[in-house]
């Protein structure tokens, strides 16, 4: 009560337009009373009409009224001050146009508290004690201070829209829903609030529980990130590790294989240089026999060659010259040889086990692989450059175009002699293995196939395990002018629709798809397969390929 008595006395000595209480307070005609400096200022303003008014109930004056200090009302003021009220609260006022004022207070207007929105009318704390206490008022709907009431008007009626129809999914009166919505499907403003509240509530339900759910979704995928970051971090630390103890291995088998030449090198050169000594004295006796053989052969007295002749020692045989043995042009060579050999094993050792690496870590993709592309543009940005491997290709195959092109013909190509050459079927493999996702095109002709296979594929033999298509190593897909075929591991799939000769193979290892698709003005999916690899792959030809060039 003493709050409302409060702002009761704020209203009356407030100046209505500073809205602060009254200085220097002044009455004019109309009884209105403002501060002095307020209402001058007003007046200063309207001084170019010619006309001054009253703010409050715009009554005019003309000519501009004097001005005298209300000495009574001052003494109300200061009195109300002494009492301890020394300025009224800002936030209880109307202060600008964002506020929703009382629509029942005179002069200073203060800031509503609610609306009712079956009066159609804004309430200060004060006002709003009726629907608080008197019967019909308390069946009111209060609602939050609103300025938008008189949307709630129906404009033709002029009546508070208390119905929806569902119809025109529009409020309306009471009128409107026996008229322009006579038939219609209505009801109450309120049912249908109510039916929507429902709804709303159980779409907030539903986005609640996938923010929950999402939620959840990032905390794992942070420990994911964490647990990621964790696992390179060691595995790095134990690559280094191994690689380091590699690389010593390897640097102390060098050190050991150069000792050892180096070794064997003195030993030889020792021995041949002993064996040169020996030789070279022999020489110095056989040049020193020669001048002996050479003066007697030069006498001309005969009884005194005879005299000589007795005494010059037999030649005897040389004791070195069998024990040499000259490899030409070969010492060490046959080291080389054998450290040439281990540095290829090594290197195809490297390459299988950096492909075996490469796949174990691109299977890491595998939680947020990417979909499958839906046009070429797409599938080009996996696009690979690929070649064949000469070292399998059949000897009745040729190969061209920078190893890119491979075609059976009539004749026998001089390949060298290799473990993972094709001897009994016109195949070959590709020189790359592929992970991860890839896309290529090839060419083909009618009896050709285009393939995917593990490299362990057999090489020889009679059976099945060494034909793409044929076993559980290869996926192939082929081609002849009428129609194509898929097969793995003997199991042969017819494909219907149009024959081309160009063929777009997509691969996402990790997850597992194999496409296949028919390239011409648009893409066609012929086959797409979905399973499990668990190695790298292969392409693989049957007869005759070529890779195209992608742009």
């Amino acid at each position: 009560m003493e709050q409302r008595a409060v702002q009761l006395d704020l209203e009356t000595f407030s100046c209505s337009i500073c809205l602060n209480l009254l200085k220097d307070p002044v009455t004019i005609p109309c009884g209105h009373s403002y501060c002095m400096g307020c209402i001058k200022t007003h007046w200063d303003e309207e001084n170019q009409k010619g006309i001054h008014s009253c703010p409050q109930c715009m009554k005019t004056f003309i000519p501009r009224p004097d001005l005298e200090k209300n000495t009574m009302l001052a003494a109300l003021v200061e009195q109300l001050k002494k009492t301890g009220l020394q300025a009224a609260p800002a936030d209880t006022f109307y202060s600008g146009h964002e506020d929703v004022f009382c629509d029942f207070c005179t002069g200073g207007k203060l800031k509503a508290i609610k609306s009712c929105l079956f009066c159609l009318a804004s309430y200060c704390e004060k006002h709003l004690q009726p629907h608080y206490h008197v019967a019909p008022l308390k069946k009111h709907k209060l609602v939050k201070p609103s300025k938008n009431l008189q949307e709630n008007i129906c404009s033709q009626h002029d009546e508070v829209m208390k119905m929806f129809c569902r119809t025109d999914q529009k409020c309306i009166c009471y009128l409107c829903s026996v008229e322009q919505h006579k038939g219609h499907d209505t009801v109450s403003a309120a049912a249908e609030m109510t039916e929507r509240q429902r709804e709303l509530e159980e779409r907030r339900g539903r986005i609640h529980q996938r923010i929950q759910d999402r939620e959840k979704d990032v905390k794992l995928l942070q420990q994911e990130v964490e647990a990621i970051n964790h696992s390179a971090d060691k595995t790095v630390e134990d690559s280094e590790k191994i690689f380091t103890e590699l690389i010593r291995l390897i640097q102390k088998r060098s050190s050991d294989v150069k000792q050892q030449i180096r070794s064997q090198q003195e030993t030889e050169v020792s021995r041949v240089k002993e064996l040169q000594e020996k030789l070279e004295q022999e020489i110095t006796e056989l040049k020193k026999k020669e001048a002996e053989l050479k003066q007697l052969l030069n006498t001309e007295d005969h009884n005194q060659f005879l005299h000589s002749y007795p005494s010059l020692s037999a030649l005897s045989e040389s004791t070195h010259s069998s024990s040499i043995n000259i490899r030409p042009l070969r010492h060490f060579e046959d080291v080389t040889a054998a450290g040439s050999e281990l540095r290829d094993k090594l290197q195809d050792i490297l390459r299988d086990t950096w492909t075996n690496i490469s796949l174990i870590i691109t299977e890491e993709e595998v939680l947020l692989s990417e979909p499958e592309p839906q046009n070429r543009v797409g599938f080009l940005k996996y696009a690979r450059e690929i070649t064949f491997d000469p070292n399998t290709a059949h000897t009745g195959m040729l190969l061209s175009e920078g190893n890119r092109k491979v075609a059976v013909t009539d004749g026998h190509q001089c390949y060298s002699n290799h473990s993972e050459r094709f001897t009994d079927l016109y195949q070959v493999l590709s020189r790359q293995s592929l992970t991860g996702r890839c896309y290529w095109e090839m060419n083909a002709r009618s009896g050709s196939n285009v393939s995917v296979t593990y490299k362990d594929i057999s090489r020889t033999g009679s059976g099945n395990e060494r034909k793409f298509g044929y076993n559980d190593k290869s996926w192939t897909l082929y081609y002849n002018d009428y129609n194509f075929k898929f097969g793995h591991n003997n199991i042969w799939t017819s494909i219907s629709g149009s024959v081309s000769s160009r063929i777009g193979v997509y691969l996402d290892h990790s997850a597992g798809v194999l496409s296949f698709y028919n390239v011409s003005e648009t893409m066609t999916l012929l086959h797409r397969v979905q399973t499990t690899f668990t190695q790298p792959l292969h392409v693989g030809v049957y007869s005759y390929g070529e890779f195209c060039k992608l742009k």
